[in-house]
């Protein structure tokens, strides 16, 4: 099923309708996914799936034209010396960067991703909002990573919060958009689902725990209560949205135990980079550097492996 396979309609859901999350109940089942072991074969096709699934990301004030260069070779040439190894799902970079990065990748199925609404804060007028994302499209931008305005929303202004969504959304044009909540500020498992409630009957097409600039960012129990979310909306709408954990998710055994929580919430459709992505920058060599131990039954020094 595509992205744009079901239509969308944006209507304000009642918030105060939204299950109450049980945190006891979400720790424990967190617990039982860290405690599976997958080895051998089902490890490697797990730990490339992952790989499959990374947006490359770099979002410092000091990148620069050639950085990202760099970082988009790495995105074709994760380890050349390792055969049969997928591509990255993306390139995330800045808005002023999108069209360095499209030139880069050239023409391939690797996507450019751009934050865009004055990342990571949100703090800016809508109008420059919705620009800014207009330019990211027009550079060439195939995704849009927009913050929601946690301000608002933690003072009750979800009709706020609603509406610059749908409109972001609007702008984006045939660009996919991953709402970020900053689960980090919203503070309470019950924001959060309610968050992935309000940005997925706005529009968005995934939702994403964090920009990775404030701590904590993407935790288990955080994105299982927004893959719970997915499903009930789902099963509601009949739409699918993909999900985006963002931010300190460095090593592969981490990244696997998400896989396995993905697969026994949402179930098969959801496990390819069109619905489910990694945000990271250095989870790529910590996933080469474990399947060369498969392959060679010994680790490889990460100097071997690109930093950038």
């Amino acid at each position: 099923m595509s992205l744009a396979a079901v239509p969308v309609s944006t209507q304000m859901p009642d918030l105060g309708q939204v299950t109450r999350v049980d945190e006891v109940g979400v720790k424990e089942r967190v617990a039982r996914f860290q405690s599976r072991s997958i080895k051998k074969e089902s490890k490697v096709e797990a730990l490339k799936m992952v790989l499959s699934m990374i947006d490359l990301t770099t979002l410092e004030g000091q990148d620069t034209p050639g950085k990202v260069r760099q970082l988009c070779q790495k995105a074709l040439h994760l380890h050349d010396s390792m055969p049969g190894l997928p591509h990255v799902a993306a390139v995330c970079v800045y808005p002023t960067m999108v069209g360095v990065a499209k030139q880069a990748l050239g023409d391939n199925d690797i996507k450019v991703a751009s934050v865009a609404t004055a990342f990571p804060s949100g703090m800016t007028p809508r109008q420059i909002k919705l620009e800014e994302t207009r330019i990211a499209v027009d550079d060439g931008a195939d995704e849009i990573d927009m913050v929601i305005s946690r301000g608002a929303f933690l003072q009750g202004e979800y009709g706020f919060v609603f509406d610059e969504i749908a409109a972001i959304k609007e702008a984006c044009g045939k660009a996919h958009l991953k709402v970020i909540l900053e689960t980090g500020e919203l503070g309470t498992l019950d924001r959060i689902r309610r968050a992935s409630v309000l940005a997925m009957h706005a529009g968005a097409d995934f939702i994403k725990t964090s920009t990775g600039k404030i701590q904590p960012a993407a935790t288990m129990p955080v994105t299982l209560v927004m893959l719970q979310a997915i499903r009930d909306y789902y099963y509601e709408t009949g739409r699918m949205v993909g999900m985006k954990p963002a931010g300190g998710i460095s090593k592969a055994k981490l990244a696997v135990h998400y896989l396995v929580m993905l697969r026994e919430t949402l179930g098969q459709a959801w496990m390819t980079k069109e619905w489910f992505r990694f945000g990271a920058s250095s989870l790529a060599n910590d996933v080469l550097m474990q399947l060369q131990k498969q392959a060679t039954g010994v680790y490889q020094s990460a100097d071997y492996f690109s930093k950038d």
